[in-house]
């Protein structure tokens, strides 16, 4: 299977970015999932219903979300009715939605996509996430009734992440990290099969502050006061994210590669 997964989308410059690429990439690398989080889709903060339709509409399998799941009030009801929005698993028990779902291909591959937040340096405190996945592995083991997992770990710390991808290690086919924008240079095959990446980075505008438009951040950082508000960047966005190819017999990992499309950065397909 080839699965592609897409860091956190900012702003309308990500969104674009996603929307408009997303139909040839998939066709250009014949990719069988996509996954995206969508977590700063709409304006930094949050991910709309309309703007999580648009994605969908654009080929896009399965968004995630992450700390900022509920900032758009309508993502509360949204997300009950829409199968293919997963929040995070730990988030509280009575949130709305699920954490863990499970889809298929078109050739009619069974895939767990499933979203854990950390909880080191993070605002609040969430459940425990180690936990929380270990009742999702008893449940669904790789290469029985799932060809493919993919665990989107949403945390600060990046210790944490990477010691979720070697608890993870052999029980998902991948692990990757989301939240704080910045990709990461790491993407590999742990020892039991599991592809890691410990931070995908953003689709979004890398001439900016983490996705923001950098006058904001810069006041706050040089004077210690704030003037107004974080607007995302408007630049040409890079698609930043991973690609990962899996063994349908047992679940696991064969190829991992990083990916970044469009913008700034140095340009890397599968």
């Amino acid at each position: 299977m080839k699965i592609l997964f897409l860091g956190d989308i900012v702003g309308s410059a990500g969104r674009k970015a996603v929307i408009e690429r997303m139909p040839a990439l998939r066709k250009d690398w014949g990719l069988d999932f996509v996954v995206v989080n969508g977590e700063n889709c709409t304006n930094g903060m949050g991910l709309s219903g309309d703007h999580a339709k648009l994605l969908l509409e654009a080929e896009v399998d399965c968004l995630t979300l992450g700390d900022h799941a509920f900032d758009q009030k309508d993502m509360m009801q949204f997300c009950e009715r829409e199968t293919r929005i997963v929040r995070p698993i730990n988030f509280a028990k009575a949130a709305p939605g699920r954490g863990v779902r499970i889809f298929e291909d078109a050739r009619g591959r069974r895939i767990l996509v499933a979203q854990v937040l950390g909880q080191v340096f993070m605002k609040r405190a969430f459940d425990d996430p180690f936990s929380a996945l270990d009742q999702v592995f008893m449940s669904h083991k790789l290469g029985g009734a799932i060809q493919a997992a993919l665990i989107d770990v949403h945390c600060e710390a990046t210790s944490e992440k990477m010691a979720m991808g070697h608890f993870c290690d052999g029980k998902a086919s991948v692990v990757v990290g989301t939240h704080t924008h910045v990709c990461t240079g790491d993407a590999q095959i742990l020892p039991a099969g599991t592809a890691y990446l410990t931070d995908a980075g953003m689709c979004g505008d890398y001439n900016s502050v983490i996705g923001m438009d950098k006058a904001e951040p810069l006041r706050r950082f040089v004077t210690g006061m704030a003037k107004g508000r974080f607007d995302p960047a408007k630049g040409e966005a890079t698609l930043s994210g991973v690609y990962v190819e899996t063994d349908d017999r047992t679940g696991l990992a064969t190829r991992v590669k990083q990916i970044r499309v469009g913008g700034r950065l140095e340009q890397s397909a599968p």
